[in-house]
């Protein structure tokens, strides 16, 4: 799994792994846009089932400006996540830099109705050198 996923964080059983590339098609560099995917992996290993309610972004450009992102679910979807079972998504960030990073966390309801805070881990957001 490490292989395919570069960045992991683990709370309180749930592991939120993630793999980001730099896509130079996306991107207009002339223009100052530089665009990167991202495969979030979302891992349930506690025993109840999760629902993923929302998230929390903070999105650092390579010029220190902060945006912070918010919302109800991910790409539209609140899902639930049985014990042993894992939700998987793919997104998108725009930048104005060539490099940047993001962090966060997302937001699960317990069977209980209780919430849980999961970490997204840092990750860092870096175009090749031939890239502008």
């Amino acid at each position: 799994m490490k292989e395919l996923f570069q960045h992991a964080a683990v709370t309180d059983g749930i592991t939120v792994r993630v793999a980001v590339n730099f896509l130079p098609e996306q991107s207009r560099i002339e223009a100052g846009k530089w665009f990167w995917v991202y495969h979030i992996r979302i891992e349930n290993d506690a025993d109840e089932a999760l629902k993923l309610l929302s998230r929390r972004w903070k999105i650092t450009d390579g010029n220190g400006d902060v945006s912070i992102v918010e919302g109800d679910g991910v790409v539209g979807e609140q899902p639930t996540i049985p014990p042993g079972g894992s939700h998987d998504y793919v997104s998108g960030c725009p930048l104005s830099t060539s490099h940047g990073s993001m962090e966060g966390y997302y937001v699960f309801r317990r069977a209980n109705g209780t919430e849980l805070r999961a970490l997204i881990p840092f990750f860092p957001l870096a175009a090749p050198a031939t890239a502008g």
